[in-house]
Formats: structure tokens, C-alpha cells, sequence
């Protein structure tokens, strides 16, 4: 069940963390723009909200096991999109994600509300992602950082603890003080709240059914809002 818990004060925290992808950047709009095509040319209907629950189970399947870089899960996902459909995959076409994702676009509000965060918290991305990848976002953002954590780093992924586990060494921040705000339920707020993080979740696919490119998840986020924009409101007041 997702509802709200005691209101959160603001003024108790130092570290805002994020989710990149699906939080400030609108990863799903880059992978239909990318996997619509790649299928349609291909003489594949698909809707959208298939393609991404598609996208969702073969991502996590691939995450599945020993650690590997993002980009190659990318090309296990699109493997898997044309074992999925009977198609060949050409070897062009195991890097057309990982390929496309530098130029996946952020929010619009993402870089006017991190930027007013920036004047009251530090800043920091924990993002399942390689860090050349990331690196190819980072300059889409609109502001200077105060620390990254990709999986690469970790050598896991997001739902793991190790993930904010490596955080909070990199960071050296006391969880008290430390709020995270993400998307996924599963990749974010579950395991967020397990190592004893207050939360945000940025839902934004409110008013969509489903879960979109995330796999299904309950939680019990201490804040919701819609954007960035509301949380940047809300953390720094109206």
C-alpha cells in the first residue's frame, strides 16, 4: 500500500539524492523512441505501455546474477526484445539503447528544480549506470554535483543495499540527515526505506496504469509528489 507518513521537515536535511533515469531524465520516452521504431520497421505491434513492461521484465532479468556494465544489459535487452519477437538481431542493433541513451532528454523541470535545490542542499545521483554513461547525461542536468554513484562503482544494482550502502561511505552523511527522491518503487523507495532513508517518490507516471519500465512495487514513500518542481517547492518553500 502507498500512502503518506508523517510529514517530512524539511530543515533536518543536508543530502538530497536521486534516481537519474526515470527521475530526471525521461528514460521512458527514450526507450520508445528507440524501441518503437526498431519494431515497427520491423513488422511488430506493440503498444507502448507493452513495450515498456517488456522493457521492465527483460532489464531485470538481465540485472539477474554476476554484475555486468549497463551498456552491455542494454544489449541483453535488446537481445531479448528480438528473441521475444523471432527476429535476428543484427550486430548494429545490440547497441541502439546504450547508444541512444546520451541523448535521452531531462524532464522540463528537472533542471530549474535541481538548481534551486542546489542553493539550500547538496546534491548527489545514485543512478544504475556506467559512468562514461552517465557522464554523457551529466552536462543535460544544469548543475554541478556534489557526488555520483553508478553501479559501476558498486559492481550492483538498485534494488541492492550495497548501492546506498557505497553512498553513504562516499558521502559520509548520517542517514538523519540524507533524503532520497526517485521514480521506481522497486529499484528506489523499497530498498531506500529498508536502509532507513526518509523518501520522496517523484511519481511520474501519475495518472498512467501500471508501472511502466519499472517492475511492479509497494511502498511507503514519506512524500509524494508529481515533479521535481513540487518537491523543489516544498523542500525550499513556496
Amino acid at each position: 500500500m502507498i500512502g503518506a507518513r508523517l510529514p517530512i521537515r524539511f530543515d533536518t536535511f543536508q543530502i538530497i539524492s536521486f534516481d537519474c533515469y526515470g527521475t530526471l531524465i525521461d528514460w521512458e520516452s527514450g526507450i520508445l523512441e528507440t524501441l518503437r521504431p526498431y519494431l515497427q520497421e520491423r513488422g511488430v505491434k506493440c503498444s507502448d505501455e507493452r513495450i515498456l513492461e517488456d522493457y521492465s521484465r527483460l532489464e531485470r532479468q538481465a540485472q539477474a546474477g554476476l554484475y555486468a556494465p549497463y551498456r552491455h544489459i542494454l544489449g541483453r535487452v535488446m537481445r531479448g526484445f528480438a528473441q521475444q519477437h523471432g527476429l535476428d538481431l543484427d550486430p548494429d542493433d545490440r547497441s541502439l539503447l546504450a547508444d541512444s541513451l546520451p541523448n535521452w532528454r531531462p524532464f522540463p523541470d528537472t533542471q530549474a528544480a535541481l538548481r534551486r535545490l542546489k542553493e539550500r542542499y547538496r546534491l548527489a545521483v545514485v543512478s544504475n549506470i556506467d559512468d562514461d554513461l552517465f557522464d554523457e547525461t551529466r552536462m543535460n542536468l544544469g548543475v554541478e554535483l556534489d557526488w555520483v554513484i553508478t553501479a559501476e562503482q558498486v559492481t550492483s544494482y538498485k534494488p541492492s543495499l550495497r548501492n546506498f550502502e557505497a553512498a553513504e561511505r562516499t558521502m559520509g552523511v548520517s542517514r538523519a540527515h540524507w533524503l532520497h527522491a526517485a521514480q521506481s518503487l522497486y529499484h528506489d523507495i523499497v530498498p531506500a526505506r529498508q536502509f532507513g532513508l526518509a523518501t520522496v517518490w517523484v511519481n511520474r507516471r501519475r495518472g498512467l496504469p501500471g508501472f511502466g519500465a519499472t517492475p511492479p512495487a509497494a511502498a511507503l514513500p514519506d512524500l509524494e509528489t508529481g515533479d521535481l518542481r513540487e518537491l523543489a517547492e516544498r523542500a525550499c518553500g513556496e
